[in-house]
C-alpha cells in the first residue's frame, strides 16, 4: 500500500499524520545503504528490547536517528524555501489540510 504524498512531495501521511519523505536528492546507492542502515537499527532496537538490554537500547536508537536524519527524514529540512517543517503533525493542524480533505473525499468509502 502507498501512502499519499503531499503535492510538494516533502511528506507522506500515515493515519493523518504528517512524515517527512527522504532527501530525493540523494542518489540512489546513498539511499540504498541509508536505508539498510536503518532497518537494522530498528531491528538492534527491537533486539535491546527483548532483552532489556538498556544501553545496547540507547545505541540502538542513536543509530536509527542517525540513520534518519542523513536519508533527511529528521534534523534540518532538505528543502531550501526556508518553509515550516511538520514532520509528525497531524495534517489537519498544518497548511496541507485543504489537499488532504479533497484526497480524502475522492477515496472510495
Amino acid at each position: 500500500m502507498r501512502y499519499p504524498v503531499t503535492p510538494d512531495g516533502r511528506y507522506f501521511v500515515v493515519r493523518g499524520r504528517l512524515w517527512r519523505c527522504t532527501d530525493p536528492r540523494l542518489d540512489e546507492a546513498e539511499r540504498l545503504r541509508l536505508t539498510r542502515e536503518l532497518m537494522s537499527a530498528r531491528s538492534a532496537v527491537r533486539q535491546a528490547l527483548r532483552g532489556q538490554d538498556a544501553p545496547a537500547l540507547a545505541q540502538a536508537r542513536a543509530r536509527v536517528d542517525a540513520a534518519k536524519v542523513a536519508l533527511g527524514e529528521r534534523g534540518p529540512v532538505w528543502w531550501g524555501d526556508e518553509a515550516p517543517d511538520y514532520n509528525r503533525r497531524l495534517v489537519r493542524n498544518t497548511p496541507y489540510r485543504g489537499w488532504y480533505e479533497a484526497l480524502a473525499a475522492t477515496q472510495p468509502a
